[in-house]
Formats: C-alpha cells, sequence, structure tokens
C-alpha cells in the first residue's frame, strides 16, 4: 500500500471525518484515501478557506479538524488560517505535501517546519514507510490531546514509497491534572467568604458548564465568560455574557465591582479584561488553567491555580463547608432582568433615509432568526454589533475567530461551523471588507446548497482603520471605496439577495427564512457609519 493511503486511512481509524482543503498533484491520493475511508471532503476554492473553516468546524463541533493541502504554495495559502488556529489551541492536522529531500531546486520548496513554527504550530513529519502509521497517529494525538495546531509533513517520494497497514494502537488512559488540594482548599476559602464573586470563563472551560454552574451557584457568583466561550452561560438567570470590550455596561459595573474573580481557562487577556480596566484595583484575582504557563500571562493574578477546570471545579464545590448567597442578591437579579443585554440598552437611533443603524438592524435581525442558530463573526469595525445583540443557543453556536486580528476568514468560519451543526441556521457576520477578501468561499457555501444567512454589514470603507485615523486629520482615500452593489454579487454567485436600508426591507429575508433555504442568502445592510463602534477606543489601545 502507498504510504500516502496509509496515512489516509489511518486518519479515517482514527476518527477524521470532515477534511477541508484544495486537491493538487501533492496531496491528490491522501485526500482520496481519507474519502475511502469514510471521511467527507470538503472542496474550497482557497487554502486559506480551508484552513478556516476546518478551525471552525473543529470548534463548533468539538472534534479535530483536517485541512489537505499542495507543498509549497498550497501550504502558504493556507498560512493565516493555520496562524488563527494555532493561537487560539484548535485541534487541527494539516497535511501538507512537500516536496522531496532531494528535489532541492523545486519550485515548491519553502521551509515548511519553519513556516509552521512562525505561527505556533507543531510541526510533524511522516519519515518512512516504517514509521508512517506511528507518525500519522503521533500527530493526530498531539492534536487532539494536546489542542494543538499540527502540520504534518508528506515528503513526496516518501508518499510513493511502498508501505505495510498496521492496526491504529490504542490511545493511552489520560487523566488530566487537577487542583491540588492546598490549591483547592484557597480557592474553596476566598469564595466561602467573597461578597460579590464573579467567574470569568474562557475557552478552556468550555466542557465545564455543569460543574461552574453548581459551584457558581453555591458560592453566589456571577457568571461571565471570554468572547470566545460566549453562550456558554445561556439561559442562566446570573450570567451577564460577555466579560471585556463587549460587556454591557452593567456587566462591567457588576465585575468592576467584584471582590473576588475567578478565570477558569481564560487567559483574562487585553480583550476579556479590557485592558485591565474592568477589574477592579482591589479584587483579588485567582486564574484556574491546565496550563501553569498561561498563569499570569496577561493579568495580575493573587492565586493562580494548575489543574483542569472540570475536576478542579468540582473539587473546590466539594471544599465549600458552607452556602455563599454572594452576589445573587434579589436586586442584582432585577437588573440582570431589566438591563442585563445588550438591546436593552438605549441608544441614539443614527439611520437615515438610505443607511439603518448598526444596532437597529442586529436587534431586528435576532428576532427574525430561529433560536437554533450558529453565528460566525468575521473581524472590523462591525464585530461588536452580531457579537452582543445576536443572542446564540450556547457556545456551540457562536464561532469568534479573532486571535490573529485577521479580516476575511467571516465566510470560511460559517462553512466550516454550519457543516459542524446542520441542524442550526448558520450566519455569517461580515463586514464589506471581510466579505469581499473571502469571497472565493461564497461560491462553496452555494455548492453545497447551505442555507446561510449572510449579513454584510457595508460601510463602504475598512471602518476601524476610518474611525481610528479619521479624527486626527489624515487622508483616508486608502481605506475607503465606491459604493459597491453586494447583493448584485450574491445574486451572480446564484444566492438569494437582498438589500437593507431601512428596517422594512427585512421583509425579504422573512420570506427567506420560510421557504426552503436551498440556497444562501446575502443581505447587504447599507449601515450607519458616522460613529465609531464603542470597543475601537479600547482595542487600539494595543496599536
Amino acid at each position: 500500500m502507498r504510504v500516502a493511503d496509509l496515512v489516509g486511512s489511518t486518519l479515517a481509524d482514527l476518527g477524521a471525518d470532515h477534511v477541508f482543503g484544495v486537491v493538487g498533484s501533492g496531496n491528490f491520493h491522501v485526500t482520496n484515501a481519507l474519502v475511502a475511508g469514510g471521511a467527507r471532503f470538503v472542496a474550497t476554492r482557497h487554502e486559506a478557506g480551508a484552513a478556516t473553516a476546518a478551525d471552525a468546524y473543529a470548534r463548533v463541533s468539538g472534534r479535530a479538524g483536517v485541512v489537505t493541502v499542495h507543498q509549497g504554495c498550497g501550504l502558504t495559502n493556507a498560512m493565516t488560517g493555520i496562524a488563527e488556529a494555532a493561537k487560539s489551541r484548535t485541534p487541527l492536522l494539516v497535511l501538507a505535501a512537500e516536496p522531496a529531500a532531494s528535489a532541492v531546486r523545486s519550485n515548491f520548496r519553502v521551509d515548511q517546519d519553519a513556516l509552521a513554527r512562525a505561527v505556533g504550530a507543531v510541526s510533524d513529519r511522516v519519515h518512512g514507510p516504517a514509521t508512517a502509521v506511528a507518525d500519522t497517529v503521533r500527530a493526530w494525538r498531539i492534536a487532539v490531546g494536546e489542542r494543538r495546531t499540527v502540520v504534518l509533513n508528506l515528503p513526496l517520494d516518501v508518499q510513493a514509497a511502498t508501505g505495510e497497514p498496521a492496526a491504529v494502537p490504542p490511545a493511552p488512559l489520560v487523566r488530566l491534572p487537577r487542583a491540588s488540594d492546598q490549591a483547592t482548599a484557597a480557592v474553596a476559602d476566598l469564595l466561602a467568604g467573597a461578597a460579590r464573586p464573579v467567574f470569568i470563563a474562557g475557552r478552556g472551560a468550555l466542557g465545564a458548564r455543569a460543574e461552574l454552574e453548581e459551584l457558581a451557584a453555591a458560592c453566589g457568583a456571577l457568571l461571565a465568560t471570554s468572547a470566545a466561550a460566549k453562550g456558554l452561560f445561556a439561559g442562566n438567570a446570573w450570567n451577564l455574557d460577555v466579560s471585556g470590550g463587549f460587556a454591557t455596561p452593567l456587566a462591567a459595573e457588576l465585575i468592576a465591582a467584584a471582590d473576588v474573580v475567578v478565570a477558569w481557562g481564560a487567559s483574562l487577556n487585553m480583550w476579556t479584561s479590557r485592558h485591565g480596566t474592568v477589574i477592579g484595583a482591589d479584587t483579588t484575582v485567582v486564574q484556574v488553567d491546565l496550563d501553569p504557563a498561561a498563569i499570569g500571562g496577561h493579568h495580575r493574578v493573587d492565586l493562580g491555580v494548575a489543574g483542569d477546570v472540570s475536576s478542579s471545579a468540582r473539587a473546590v464545590r466539594e471544599a465549600l463547608t458552607r452556602h455563599n448567597p454572594g452576589y445573587r442578591t434579589d436586586s442584582v437579579r432585577l437588573r440582570l432582568g431589566t438591563d442585563g443585554r445588550w438591546r436593552d440598552v438605549a441608544y441614539p437611533d443614527d439611520g437615515d433615509p438610505t443607511h439603518i443603524d448598526p444596532r437597529t438592524v442586529t436587534i431586528a435581525l435576532d428576532d427574525l432568526l430561529p433560536a437554533e442558530r450558529v453565528v460566525a463573526v468575521d473581524s472590523g469595525n462591525f464585530m461588536g454589533y452580531p457579537s452582543m445583540f445576536l443572542s446564540v443557543p450556547d457556545h456551540h453556536g457562536f464561532c469568534f475567530t479573532q486571535a490573529f486580528q485577521s479580516i476575511g476568514l467571516g465566510l470560511a468560519s460559517a462553512l466550516g461551523a454550519a457543516l459542524a451543526r446542520p441542524d442550526r441556521l448558520p450566519v455569517a457576520a461580515c463586514g464589506d471588507g471581510g466579505f469581499l477578501m473571502g469571497i472565493a468561499e461564497l461560491d462553496t457555501i452555494r455548492r453545497l446548497g447551505l442555507g446561510m444567512l449572510i449579513v454584510v454589514y457595508n460601510d463602504e470603507a475598512y471602518g476601524a482603520e476610518v474611525h481610528h485615523f479619521g479624527p486626527g486629520g489624515h487622508p483616508l482615500s486608502t481605506v475607503m471605496f465606491p459604493e459597491t452593489d453586494l447583493a448584485a454579487i450574491g445574486r451572480g454567485h446564484g444566492c438569494a439577495a437582498a438589500t437593507v436600508r431601512a428596517p422594512a426591507d427585512l421583509a425579504a429575508v422573512k420570506e427567506w427564512l420560510a421557504g426552503p433555504r436551498d440556497v444562501p442568502m446575502v443581505v447587504d445592510v447599507k449601515v450607519a457609519a458616522g460613529r465609531p463602534s464603542w470597543w475601537l477606543d479600547e482595542a487600539f489601545r494595543g496599536h
């Protein structure tokens, strides 16, 4: 059996069920072997879309994503998506063909190991026929077990060699480390005496909702998340939603007044902590993380706890000897019921006869769309509107690719999310810049017949730069564009489409929602762009 076939069949046996990529001569056989083993291959129009879609698929499904690319240029095309996945600790395996070691003058030759390492991915390789299965299993288990993005290089001469099939060895039983008894007791003591405790859960806590809610109920803690973990506590009466730059005024007030903040699997980076301003100077800060190196990396920490979030939260709950009402008072419950969502916050509507306020259109869409949805948000000036005004049913309903802060990932993210949750309405939220940058995957979405709603917040500019540099009197012609009919572009791709300048124009969306949804719909929202997004001042502090 060819080594390429061995690699593909081994990955299928390990559980690779969706593979995203662009097939060339270097990855043709390994991709076909995956398909023969039962995996679904999703042919994207660009490798960047393949990497991003696989990343989103992994985030939303909870299973590892797989990407397959040609040697050299196929890998470089995918690098932005790989960087986003690596920075997000997404379990992702990139199958990258590689020129043979002897092909020193190959046009495709680049240092693929260095490329992977440069963006924080792990670089590995299939070394030969005798080790092909073991090499493949090792790369897969690093990706899954360590939540890493792994680039598995497949030299062409090794792929063409003949090897013997081998059984996949059983996975070792790995028990994640629990917090030490001393650390558990220290956290329990803090929570037992806290008057205003708040939990902030991040991506590392996504599997621990039940444990965190039980502990929070016992100690009276309010619940918040990082933006990446939005939806984790959806439906909980004590949910503050997102901490940091996207926090509601009430959430920011309550978090700032906390006497104890416990970060569970959250880095407390500058976004989640709003550059440190959302957490009070006198607040006792605890950080619980599986990775000891992550503790205190972004924010001061008074007590660091190394351990798995689920088991650590369970242990702290067992160590609590009495119930503490904490922050869960009648007055806080009342305020959360009346002012707990962004849509509860009054705002001056900036719409005019030809432009709609982005808050107004997003609130209207939230009311129109079915509750079972999965929302993928691109990056840009607009991104807070869908992130904070569109509700989601749980953390599987929100995909937020902001670790690398690239625009243009929204469409591909929505593609991966849609395939991970085919039972939900997929919603892609993009700015006009990001939509047009990633437009290659609009064809993929249409070709697959995905009933996706694509909402484009169109301010005819790179709006973040307009609002960043405009007040300083700088020329803005480099970041502004003439009006573009994005609805016409959508129709040209075979999509349903509408242009929205006023709430009444959403009737077309309502009609599409009521229909078979057998084609995507592009909604070109002409947004009022007179003021910057409220989070921009915070965002640009880091520039």
